[in-house]
């Protein structure tokens, strides 16, 4: 059986003796929120106007935090990988985490198809159930029931892959990391160029959804989180870091679309997952390590989940293109109940399944980021 070993690390400080990146947690709900406001910005909640631009600019491209996800799941999944770990026990602990949430949102989403006579067959359902969706180009299947999951057949891929990509990447010498990362981070610009050989109705689908288009992301994540272990990180710290993924998110709207999908964020997302895990792994203070931070964090897969349903409940009852006043009372009811369906989701479901599904062992579950599932944007 293969063995999931972690690279040598460094003296960690106290508050990363058992791994943990409490930082990144807390960032995990500043993506997320981005997600939930491109979600709004796109349904047009708010009517033609100045708030309506302000939308826009603030969340036009809040999907791309869907790239910090994948470049997080490599990092911290790396970051957290244990001595005696097998691949059927990585596997495991990974449905665990996942699918219950996952099973959940599924059924509600078939339930309100239902209910609202939207529909769902047997060829949109059942993909979808099992996270195979993204491997089609069909967008009424890669985008169906609960439009957000499309991302969880990206991440069932990633799992699939990484004990394989783990045993490589533990061959690496040292001097070869960078060189490595680079490779990777090159790939992600690599995915637009080759997507040109294809029709063009298929190269959002190619891009943003194939599983295997998504993969160099999640290797960057890989070979930064042992970089940043194995103290050969440079001094770029977490405000510069912030700033490079702060400019490259208002920029990269200006870039063509194939290329502001996801290649013209992705780098300096990249960097800042690695500067922000550096500081947490140093013990240095950042700004997303509060108590209230690393909960909401924590129910940040949930909320990922659930956001989207709130938002299309909420719209049905209210309707689009409101004042800006009502659009944003209406925006802020659908924050709010994004938020309670979220706790309920992860207190009720999501660590209930945890502790059912994942494999009894001697040792502590995985940390890191604590459970950290990345939570993706249509």
């Amino acid at each position: 059986m293969t063995t999931v070993r972690p690279a040598a690390a460094p003296a960690a400080s106290a508050d990363t003796t058992a791994g943990r990146l409490p930082s990144l947690t807390g960032l995990r709900f500043v993506a997320a929120f981005l997600v939930f406001g491109f979600h709004v910005h796109i349904e047009h909640i708010m009517a033609p106007g100045a708030v309506r631009t302000t939308m826009e600019w603030l969340f036009g491209q809040g999907a791309v935090g869907v790239s910090f996800f994948f470049v997080l799941s490599g990092f911290v999944l790396t970051w957290s990988a244990r001595e005696s770990d097998t691949a059927t026990r990585f596997w495991r602990r990974r449905i665990a985490k996942i699918y219950p949430n996952h099973m959940a949102t599924w059924l509600v989403a078939l339930g309100v198809a239902v209910v609202t006579g939207a529909g769902a067959g047997l060829a949109i359902a059942l993909p979808n159930l099992l996270l195979v969706q993204g491997w089609s180009p069909d967008i009424d299947v890669f985008f169906g029931l609960n439009t957000v999951s499309w991302s969880l057949a990206c991440e069932a891929f990633f799992y699939a892959l990484f004990p394989l990509l783990f045993a490589g990447l533990r061959r690496l010498p040292g001097r070869t990391l960078w060189p490595a990362a680079t490779i990777a981070l090159a790939a992600i610009w690599a995915v637009p160029l080759v997507a040109q050989l294809l029709p063009a109705e298929h190269r959002y689908w190619a891009i943003w959804i194939f599983p295997l288009a998504r993969t160099p992301e999640f290797i960057a994540g890989m070979v930064l989180a042992r970089i940043v272990r194995e103290g050969r990180w440079p001094r770029l710290g977490v405000w510069p870091a912030t700033a490079l993924a702060v400019t490259a998110y208002v920029t990269s709207r200006w870039l063509p679309d194939d290329y502001r999908l996801v290649a013209g964020t992705a780098i300096p997302l990249a960097l800042l997952v690695a500067a922000v895990g550096a500081a947490d792994a140093a013990g240095r203070p950042t700004p997303w390590r509060s108590r209230r931070m690393i909960w909401l964090g924590e129910v940040s897969f949930a909320f990922y989940l659930v956001h989207q349903l709130a938002l299309r409940l909420i719209i049905k009852v209210t309707g689009v293109e409101h004042s800006a006043l009502a659009a944003v009372g209406i925006t802020v009811g659908a924050l709010a109940l994004a938020v309670l369906g979220s706790w309920l989701l992860y207190r009720y479901v999501e660590l209930p399944g945890m502790r059912l599904l994942r494999p009894k062992s001697p040792t502590p579950p995985e940390t890191g980021v604590r459970h950290s599932t990345p939570t993706p944007a249509r």
